[in-house]
């Protein structure tokens, strides 16, 4: 082969080198957006992996079961004999308590009249006036003091356990004679020594305690229809 020969085959090879690494470059830059991709895609797959697998402690945790069975014979008692259920929380739990309520006066699975529970999280004028002349520790408790009768119900969810204002509110439901529930986390035990009964998620993950405090709650709804559709409508 000749000199001009190899020195144009050697030009070639450096005009196509550059070329490939440009390619093999965008083929990796691709696959680092697809792993990414992928990556984000498993964030929600961990998530439901996660979930079930603290909902599957939970169906397996004796002491919250044997709670959420408690809990749900107390309201009955209560709503049977006229009383209402009262529901607090912050944030996400507001919005579960909400929740809760409107499965309660309206209905959960079954045609049946309605019964009493208001979720203290939804007046807004109520909200701010409170908390801006008493302030925010105050927000349910003040509610609680012209709402809250003796043989009522407080239903409390705080996934840390820890939040000033739900603390307030159960002591002063006990004060007022109402029975106090909480539903807390994994951190949030010390709420049981200022209520009634108290619920504890097995997960100290506020998302996911947060979910099981829905499920525990829509199975004592059905506790509750079932029970309370059993007996002959109040004169």
């Amino acid at each position: 082969m000749s000199p001009s020969s190899l020195i144009a085959i050697g030009a070639n090879v450096e005009i196509r080198e550059p070329r490939r690494l440009a390619s093999r470059k965008k083929i990796v830059s691709q696959e680092s957006k697809d792993q990414s991709k992928d990556q984000s895609k498993d964030l929600i797959g961990a998530h439901l992996k996660q979930s079930l697998a603290a909902i599957e402690r939970a169906t397996r945790d004796a002491v919250m079961l044997a709670s959420a069975r408690k809990i749900a014979d107390a309201i009955i008692a209560a709503l049977r004999h006229g009383h209402k259920l009262l529901l607090v929380g912050n944030g996400g739990s507001a919005a579960d308590a909400q929740h809760i309520a409107a499965e309660i006066v309206g209905r959960y699975k079954k045609d049946r009249p309605a019964y009493a529970a208001i979720a203290l999280t939804t007046d807004t004028s109520a909200l701010t006036a409170i908390s801006n002349d008493l302030g925010y520790d105050k927000v349910f408790a003040r509610q609680i003091e012209g709402l809250g009768a003796r043989g009522d119900v407080l239903l409390s969810l705080s996934t840390s356990g820890r939040s000033p204002n739900i603390l307030a509110a159960l002591r002063t439901a006990h004060q007022r004679g109402l029975v106090t529930i909480a539903f807390t986390g994994a951190k949030g035990a010390v709420l049981g020594t200022v209520c009634d009964h108290i619920l504890i998620a097995p997960s100290d993950d506020t998302a996911v305690i947060q979910q099981i405090h829905l499920a525990v709650a829509h199975g004592i709804c059905e506790e509750i229809e079932q029970a309370l559709m059993r007996e002959p409508p109040r004169k």
